[in-house]
């Protein structure tokens, strides 16, 4: 029996407003690397409403037969195979990006992690040849040192009896590993439901 694609509610109710954002932040980009693909419910709204991109989906590989059937429903033309990326192990693709795009992901990863999510995108923004480069991850942020709002409260505590590893991000700090490589903050926009959307980019 065929199984069911896997569902993400939370994707489905952001997908317009990080879409709007996208738009304009990589109007001039050409080849993007989705880390944390998930369901790949993200991957075919985005490439269908901005065909000028060419979308790279990646994950750890527990998770890519989902992807993938997101992905093989769609039959989008500018679409790629999804790739097993974990950013802790590896492997980063050797091929050159000129974006980057991750949501929903650096609260479920311990501190390390992120530390390495960010040593690969410096790696990538590396191979990127002095091109451009953007950079936008979307997701709950604390600012200060405090959170944003009573509900992000109570998800970080619910994150933290999951596993004492995750948690919400203090934006200063992960901003502070985005510079690490080489990256300026051009955007931090307000989403629904207490999130934001942090762009960080590089010029030429």
């Amino acid at each position: 029996m065929e199984m069911e694609k896997p569902f993400s509610p939370a994707c489905e109710r952001n997908r317009d407003p990080i879409l709007a954002v996208l738009r304009k932040q990589f109007a001039e980009s050409r080849h993007v690397l989705e880390i944390g693909s998930g369901t790949g419910q993200h991957a075919v709204h985005f490439a269908a409403a901005m065909p000028w991109l060419t979308w790279q989906c990646s994950d750890r590989l527990e998770n890519l037969s989902g992807t993938r059937r997101w992905l093989d429903e769609a039959m989008l033309s500018n679409t790629l195979a999804p790739l097993e990326l974990d950013v802790a192990e590896g492997p980063w693709p050797s091929q050159s990006f000129d974006a980057v795009f991750s949501a929903n992901t650096l609260h479920i990863m311990g501190w390390p992690e992120v530390e390495l999510f960010f040593d690969g995108v410096g790696r990538l923004l590396e191979l990127a040849s002095g091109s451009g480069f953007t950079l936008a991850v979307y997701g709950p942020f604390n600012y200060g040192g405090d959170y944003t709002s009573d509900s992000n409260r109570q998800f970080d505590g619910w994150l933290h009896a999951r596993d004492t590893r995750m948690g919400i991000r203090d934006f200063e700090a992960v901003d502070a590993l985005a510079r690490g490589t080489g990256l300026a903050l051009v955007g931090d926009i307000a989403m629904p439901a207490n999130n934001r959307l942090l762009v960080w980019r590089h010029e030429p």
